[in-house]
């Protein structure tokens, strides 16, 4: 393209400020929030990655059982083997401190072997009760060495330099332990201690069991080899794995999340691209007369259109640019405020440090080219089919025919034939493509339902006698494909925002139903999180029944553990069933036959979907290093867990097991006794520090505060689609009054003012919104079927009860259809001032 003619496009971006600015703030919207989503998750699990490759030194294999532990004498086994030329046992404990918001992860290594192997763990001595730095304090029974952030984190309020001795209390059971902080593990970056493995064992009641051993294989021995040597030797729960497996997993719990954040981003930047496309093809309209001018001096129809193109272009990456810069701002934010966690937990107390990456910030660069250009395509190839001799005539050429109304209504049956043939289709990889693919197709056929709607409702529309009703009307019915074209991005941010809504009010009423079902009990009482080393134990859950005003106590004990190999961990939950409380099941029953040869076990949604598992059908289950039988007697919503749980009866579990832990217990209290004066006496009885007791009520407000601050930006990205929707009426409207000046001019002759003009837009404006938001919710209907009953239950198992907010809809929709009015009315004020002769004197 030659200097001339780019100044000639430039110049018409820059003609045109506040559509240009518009599209391309969209863009950048877009294209910031998706980078924004990958930056976050690609740090935090780089930097998971990174911990897990720090902890496990130099090893080349892990051996990882259930959260409890194994048995120890694994290690014997393992360490004699030849394929392993050195094995370091570790125990893990997440060490509840009384008082602290969260535990202290505690690693219990054996002193003498995780030089080889884990270096980065070794203690140094350099703080201590005594009066000097002791090299064997490392084998004290009340030794403890802490990493510098576990440090910073556990003293707050001491300095740096302080070297005075310190003491950190921490609960075992109901027990309290002081410890010495003897010195610290310069190699470890994570906020953690290290302690002698005996003398973890005996502080929290570990002895003979173990949670990892890491492996260093002999010279020669390749990890497949060694994996398919050892794997025979270990017991029912106990996995051998690279450590590289270790941040696989941890992606692959994270990636239904953040696929699902990525798809909202990527539907804000196809509406920007909407939004480009309804800019530009106003602009070709408005600008026929030029290009008529451009065509006769000897402009070619290929030059036209690749400096239509090269407008999209320009505006798709000057968003991007804007858009990357946005996306890392956002990260940066976020890291700082909020963490790395994308909602499903793994990365909580993850912050990571922000990079960037050139190659995804190109990619994202170039999405956004490609959404400017995209919608730059449709209007670049209508600008090439008109004549010149027509362009340049002094009415104007109107708009080519559209196609028949029947035409669209059929192309739009077809997407959404495409959508329901997409929705049958299993999750790939665990993603579920067929339900993204459904609602592109469900989006395309509620745009091409425009036209075919718009001619259906015209018909509605003969009544009305008042001047400016009637010019609206027959701007209205005459120009659908105008309005189609300003819609489009309507019905875009509509369906996405109604249909999140749709998804949003239906899983926060199912999930507030569920919590009624799991907690029908007065009071709950733990010692600890199931991860931390609080519990109770029979004699403590006697102690409790017999207080005054307890009618009941149903103790709970929960482990992890995995079904097989392959599958990430899932909960087991052993406790009193048969009394029917809090399980709220979907399929089977709370009360088995007692003469089924195997005992009942009611498993998670997510279970019984990802092992195609049905009450009736056995179930193993890994439980305390055997393969135990169990029979499925029903299927239950668990909205806590990702991965799903299993429920035994607990005289089941202690049965093989032995086992008498408690984690929880549910406490019904007698009639006539206030919950406040029973929790004081339970904080009396059982230590105030050592337990943690709440009201259902209190758990269900923090479990919905938890909800709502997890979906925020899915709320955020909702808003930012309807902006876009409005920055599209906007826009349309601007350059529709800019191209319609004469005939304003001619109205304000035959008797119309500037307030008049000014309502004829707006009811313009608000008739295509109406367009826009009428196919927008019926698509975003669709489109929340498919998001409860195709993503969410391909991605994370939950079922839940279809419910509509009417009443928030509607808001939503008159709102939005008073904010399209004004913006029309305020988009088109400026073609309103200019003198009505002059306005009359453009068209001769």
């Amino acid at each position: 393209m030659s200097g001339v003619l780019r100044r000639v496009f430039v110049a018409s971006l820059l003609k045109r400020r506040l559509a240009s600015a518009l599209s391309l703030l969209s863009i950048a919207l877009g294209v910031a929030l998706g980078l924004a989503v990958q930056i976050i998750h690609g740090a935090a699990l780089d930097e998971f990655g990174e911990g897990v490759r720090r902890m496990s030194g130099i090893a080349d294999l892990q051996v990882t059982g259930p959260r409890e532990g194994f048995g120890e004498d694994l290690y014997a086994v393992l360490a004699l083997r030849p394929e392993v030329a050195e094995a370091s046992p570790v125990l893990e404990i997440e060490a509840r401190i009384p008082g602290a918001p969260a535990p202290l992860r505690i690693l219990g290594v054996d002193l003498f072997r995780v030089a080889a192997v884990q270096p980065q763990l070794l203690p140094v001595a350099g703080r201590g009760t005594g009066p000097a730095p002791d090299r064997l304090a490392a084998l004290r029974e009340d030794a403890l060495f802490l990493s510098a952030e576990a440090e910073a984190s556990v003293f707050p309020d001491a300095g740096g330099g302080d070297s005075a001795p310190r003491r950190l209390t921490v609960q075992s059971g109901l027990q309290l332990h002081d410890l010495d902080v003897a010195g610290g593990v310069p190699g470890a970056r994570e906020r953690m201690g290290v302690m002698d493995i005996a003398a973890a064992q005996d502080v929290f009641a570990r002895r003979g069991l173990l949670t990892r051993i890491d492996l260093r294989l002999a010279a020669g021995t390749t990890r497949t080899q060694a994996m398919a040597a050892l794997s025979p030797l270990l017991p029912a729960g106990v996995v051998l794995r690279t450590v590289d497996e270790a941040a696989t997993e941890a992606a692959g719990l994270s990636r239904a999340y953040r696929v699902n954040l990525t798809m909202l981003a990527a539907i804000a930047l196809l509406t920007g691209g909407f939004l480009v496309f309804s800019a530009q093809w106003l602009a070709v309209v408005r600008r026929r007369r030029e290009f008529g001018v451009l065509r006769a001096l000897g402009l070619e129809r290929g030059q036209l259109r690749r400096g239509l193109l090269a407008e999209g272009a320009v505006i798709g990456g000057v968003g991007g640019i804007f858009g990357v810069a946005l996306g890392h701002g956002l990260a940066a934010l976020a890291f700082r405020f909020a963490g790395a966690d994308l909602g499903a937990g793994v990365f909580r107390d993850i912050v990571p440090t922000l990079h960037v990456d050139p190659l995804l910030s190109a990619a994202y660069l170039a999405l956004g080219i490609t959404a400017g250009t995209g919608g730059a395509w449709l209007p670049a190839r209508e600008a090439t089919r008109v004549p010149p001799a027509q362009a340049l005539h002094a009415a104007g050429v109107r708009d080519a025919p559209s196609r028949p109304e029947r035409g669209r209504a059929g192309m739009a049956l077809s997407a959404l034939a495409l959508a329901g043939a997409a929705c049958l289709l299993p999750p790939f990889g665990g993603i579920p493509l067929g339900g993204y693919v459904a609602v592109a197709g469900i989006l395309a056929a509620a745009v091409l339902a425009l036209p075919p709607l718009t001619a259906a409702v015209s018909r509605l529309l003969a009544g009305g006698r008042h001047p400016v009703w009637r010019l609206a009307r027959a701007r209205f019915v005459a120009s659908r494909r105008q309005v189609a074209v300003a819609g489009a991005g309507v019905v875009a941010s509509v369906a996405v925002a109604s249909a999140m809504a749709i998804m949003v009010n239906s899983f926060r009423l199912s999930v507030d139903d569920w919590l009624t079902q799991v907690l029908p009990a007065d009071l709950y009482l733990r010692a600890s999180a199931s991860s931390a080393s609080g519990y109770l134990d029979d004699a403590a859950l006697e102690r409790i029944r017999s207080l005054p005003g307890v009618a009941g106590a149903d103790p709970v004990r929960a482990v992890n553990f995995r079904l097989d190999a392959a599958s990430p961990p899932v909960t087991l939950l052993a406790r009193p069933v048969a009394q029917g409380w809090g399980l709220p099941l979907v399929a089977g029953t709370l009360s088995p036959p007692a003469t089924a040869a195997r005992p009942p076990a009611w498993i998670a949604e997510a279970i019984a979907d990802g092992h195609r598992l049905k009450p009736g059908d056995r179930l193993t289950l890994p439980i305390g290093g055997a393969m135990h039988d169990f029979r499925v007697a029903g299927i239950w919503r668990d909205y806590a867990r990702q991965h799903g749980a299993v429920v035994i009866e607990r005289k089941d579990y202690l049965a093989v097991t032995g086992d008498g832990r408690i984690n929880d217990v549910a406490i019904r209290l007698a009639a006539g006794h206030e919950a406040d004066r029973v929790a004081a006496a339970l904080r009396e009885l059982l230590g105030e520090q050592r337990v943690e007791i709440a009201r259902p009520g209190e758990i269900r407000a923090i479990t919905l505060q938890i909800f709502d601050r997890t979906f925020l930006i899915t709320y955020l990205m909702e808003a930012v689609a309807v902006a876009i929707g409005l920055f599209g009426i906007a826009t349309t409207f601007a350059a529709q009054a800019a191209s319609r000046r004469g005939e304003f001019g001619m109205l304000r002759h035959l008797g119309l003012t500037r307030r008049d003009i000014g309502r004829l837009l707006a009811l313009e404006g608000m008739l295509t919104c109406v367009m826009g938001v009428l196919a927008g919710l019926l698509g975003g209907a669709a489109v929340s079927v498919v998001l409860i009953e195709v993503i969410n239950r391909q991605s994370f198992h939950w079922s839940m009860d279809f419910s509509v907010p009417w009443a928030a809809l509607a808001v939503f929709s008159v709102t939005l259809v008073l904010l399209a009015g004004w913006a029309a009315q305020l988009a088109g004020a400026h073609a309103t001032r200019r003198s009505a002769v002059l306005a009359v004197k453009e068209d001769w």
